[in-house]
């Protein structure tokens, strides 16, 4: 079966770090074309915009969009209307509104919409959801504080509006708990501290429920220095469950579980069985809850944030 002809669009820290190396190790996909404001240098055809290429470049079969989520619908949109399979970078878009609007649009074209959630495909989250299917939940705790200097340096589109600020990282550990808890929560109380010279949080602190009034409850903090902390601990009649490093290591009270790490190779297999079979996968669970922090959320200013 021919490899799918892929085009990479955004050639930031994720796309080098992530894409590139998945798609490389994947016999299903070759790179046909990358797209980006300056030549990147990576060998493949080269071209400053998803326009151009369409236009002038080879023929490719799907995008990889690595943009930021303000810009993403309208590439989106481009391709899909051109019958191109389209991979989203999480979060899928700037609201929830357009992300629908490219569903409809990838039904239309008869081509695939892949909405990513790379932490879901994290070591441990299928064993935890497996494990908490057979438990009853008394609480959750969520605990994502990170520096956001050391993972995102320079990079002021996550500061403005859309650009989602401590949400970016938040929306990873939301992609995990609407995958491993089996009944949905909504947001009871938000509290996000913005800083004075910024457009979107730099920490929130959130409090959720669900049908059986389970306290959830979500720490993100930015601010973090040191260690890194990307935790999610569920509290059972059968005990403790603790997710740690992102989703990557699983400790049930028998014991820890250690996986591989296979984050994009995973999303890069799932996106290719979509393609070949003309299906999309488009959950905006995640983004709902992000979107209804934003819409219930009080505002606190706190000091300025300088790179």
């Amino acid at each position: 079966m021919a490899a799918i002809r892929i085009a990479l669009v955004g050639i930031g820290k994720i796309a080098r770090d992530q894409h590139l190396p998945a798609i490389a190790a994947n016999p299903d996909f070759a790179l046909t074309a990358v797209v980006s404001r300056v030549d990147p240098g990576l060998g493949a055809p080269y071209f400053p915009s998803l326009e151009a290429l369409l236009a002038h470049g080879p023929v490719v079969d799907a995008v990889a969009l690595c943009t930021p989520p303000q810009v993403r619908y309208g590439l989106a949109a481009a391709a899909l209307a051109r019958g191109l399979h389209v991979f989203l970078e999480k979060p899928p878009g700037a609201t929830l509104a357009e992300v629908e609007l490219l569903r409809t649009k990838a039904e239309r074209h008869g081509a695939s919409l892949f909405a990513s959630w790379h932490s879901r495909h994290a070591a441990g989250v299928q064993g935890a959801k497996a494990w908490l299917a057979q438990r009853a939940i008394g609480s959750v705790r969520i605990i994502w504080r990170e520096d956001v200097r050391l993972w995102h340096p320079n990079q002021a589109w996550i500061w403005e509006a859309g650009g989602l600020g401590v949400f970016d990282p938040g929306i990873n550990a939301l992609s995990i708990a609407t995958e491993i808890l089996s009944r949905p929560f909504f947001l009871t109380k938000a509290t996000l501290f913005i800083p004075a010279n910024r457009e979107a949080p730099i920490a929130a602190d959130l409090a959720f429920t669900d049908h059986e009034s389970t306290p959830i409850v979500m720490d993100l903090d930015w601010r973090q220095t040191g260690p890194q902390s990307w935790d999610i601990i569920v509290e059972t009649d059968a005990g403790a469950l603790h997710l740690a490093k992102g989703g990557a290591v699983l400790t049930l009270p028998e014991g820890e579980q250690i996986g591989e790490d296979r984050e994009y190779p995973s999303l890069y297999a799932r996106f290719a069985a979509l393609v070949r079979a003309r299906e999309s996968e488009v959950d905006v669970a995640p983004l709902r809850h992000v979107a209804d922090a934003f819409l219930r959320g009080r505002r606190v200013t706190v000091d300025a944030f300088v790179d």
